[in-house]
């Protein structure tokens, strides 16, 4: 199970072995990894519906010498009314089957600004092989069959209804007409194309034409910490990056013990993981500033008592999605997150192409007054937490990322450490049993009650007893049962690039040349 690949030109890893196909096809033509980076989302937005696609939205990193950061993040349309949706009885925005949770799709966007600014290849060229699946067909995936028969029921879930088992063929001829607008117009082939239009009438008023002419990509800052002698890089708000980041300067000050298979490790990293983050829904909107700082992380370090679980009832303050990852020749390394936020989102398609919308507007409050309160033109909270490390002078040295809603970063936190505190290898790293803190509810739900998160402990790790014995609620869950998809290419010192895709995800690839 310890899946680590090795490459010395280029590597792409993904959840689908056909996306990451297609992102060596583009390396092998000479292509960036930027170019690869696109070609593998456009695949896994054709086959992986259940967990990306055209009608979700899209973070990256890039390292090109120094860090740049996509932010790729839709906003809620002109319509969009929060004391409309409390008058009707709403305390929390409705998780599917609602238009109201469907901000205006970013993916594309993303896709321009990235191949706009760092693309080799033509975009035609670089889309041909998702468009070629879309039309001819690809077999379904195990996970993709879980999910295709609530699909198939849904209003322009049509593409599914022959999906009842791994391997059965499935076409998707509206996405295929949507790739092509794409690489011959451009966002205007999505935006004001086929798609466009239908959301528009889908939408009943939630969107005006503007709310799609407007772009939904920004190049951002980046934030980044020191952490095991690296710097950690991840995305600024929106993103709850910095709770990744957040956790990591924190435990990077604490006495960790000599192995990871210690349940004094799991407490240790868990505890961070929650002082970090308990207060994020109070804190986290677009425009926060300033939620990481040596200090925070100083005083919140000190909450941690390494004998027992601490309490947080008082705020700290004075998936679905898909994971790929691609670095070439050259030395650039994309790390891109893509995502629907629930399996299929919203569960509501666009029904001239059949492009299913994503669900990221549960991110929203409707609390009266809150920074992250819906309305027009704003963008949600966003899970979607992408990460690239550098060594000190500046050198790529990891892309690395999952999928798995709250427990993203809990998740990031356990591989980096394993990968640059105890010196693992990616396979390692990345198969290796995993904690995460679950409230029992959505996978988005983690923090509405800090203090009543279990720590659910993955078949294969030994720390259950070593938790309950220092006052965790402890819970055991079957290996890959909502631990993420991670994946990762670690960049050795001598070049050689170490690969891994989770075995988690069943079909996925990491493939170097």
């Amino acid at each position: 199970m310890h899946n680590t690949r090795y490459a010395r030109s280029g590597m792409v890893c993904s959840v689908d072995h056909l996306a990451s196909a297609a992102g060596i096809v583009m390396l092998d033509r000479g292509g960036s990894a930027a170019d690869a980076a696109i070609a593998t989302n456009a695949v896994l937005a054709v086959t992986a519906p259940h967990m990306c696609g055209l009608g979700g939205d899209l973070f990256a990193l890039v390292h090109h010498g120094e860090v740049s950061a996509l932010n790729a993040s839709g906003r809620a349309g002109s319509g969009a009314n929060a004391a409309r949706l409390r008058s009707e009885g709403g305390t929390r925005m409705p998780h599917l089957h609602d238009i109201r949770s469907v901000p205006v799709p970013g993916c594309v966007d993303g896709w321009m600004a990235l191949h706009g600014r760092f693309g080799r290849l033509p975009l035609g060229e670089v889309l041909e092989p998702a468009v070629r699946l879309a039309r001819a067909g690809f077999p379904a995936s195990p996970l993709l069959v879980a999910g295709a028969k609530a699909a198939a029921q849904r209003p322009g879930g049509r593409d599914f209804g022959a999906v009842s088992r791994a391997g059965d063929p499935v076409t998707r001829g509206g996405v295929a007409r949507t790739l092509a607008a794409i690489a011959a117009e451009g966002r205007d082939g999505f935006y004001a194309g086929e798609f466009g239009q239908g959301l528009l009438e889908l939408g009943g008023g939630e969107y005006a034409a503007d709310d799609l002419a407007r772009n939904q990509a920004d190049w951002v800052e980046p934030l980044r910490v020191r952490a095991f002698g690296h710097d950690v890089w991840s995305m600024p708000p929106n993103s709850q990056g910095y709770l990744l980041l957040m956790a990591l300067g924190i435990i990077d000050g604490l006495d960790l013990p000599t192995s990871p298979g210690r349940a004094s490790w799991a407490h240790l990293l868990s505890e961070a993981a929650r002082v970090a983050a308990h207060d994020r829904l109070a804190v986290l909107h677009e425009d926060a500033k300033d939620l990481l700082n040596e200090q925070e992380i100083e005083r919140r370090r000190a909450l941690i008592d390494p004998a027992t679980r601490v309490r947080l009832d008082a705020p700290a303050q004075s998936g679905d999605t898909t994971y790929l990852c691609a670095v070439d020749g050259d030395g650039m390394g994309v790390s891109l997150i893509q995502s629907n936020a629930s399996g299929f989102g919203s569960m509501l398609f666009e029904p001239r192409t059949g492009i299913n919308l994503h669900n990221r507007g549960i991110g929203f409050s409707l609390e009266p007054g809150h920074p992250a309160e819906y309305g027009p033109g704003k963008r949600p909270p966003h899970t979607l937490t992408p990460t690239l490390i550098t060594r000190p002078d500046g050198s790529l040295r990891t892309v690395v990322g999952t999928m798995g809603g709250d427990a993203q970063p809990q998740i990031l936190l356990q591989v980096i450490t394993r990968l640059l505190k105890y010196g693992e290898a990616a396979g390692p790293a990345i198969s290796a049993p995993r904690w995460k803190l679950g409230a029992g509810g959505t996978g988005f739900d983690t923090w509405d009650e800090p203090d009543g998160t279990l720590v659910e402990v993955e078949d294969g790790a030994a720390w259950a007893d070593g938790l309950a014995a220092l006052g965790h609620p402890v819970a055991a869950k079957p290996y890959g049962t909502g631990f993420g998809h991670a994946h990762l290419i670690d960049v050795r010192e001598d070049g050689t690039l170490e690969g891994a895709a989770d075995p988690r995800a069943l079909i996925g690839a990491a493939i170097g040349r």
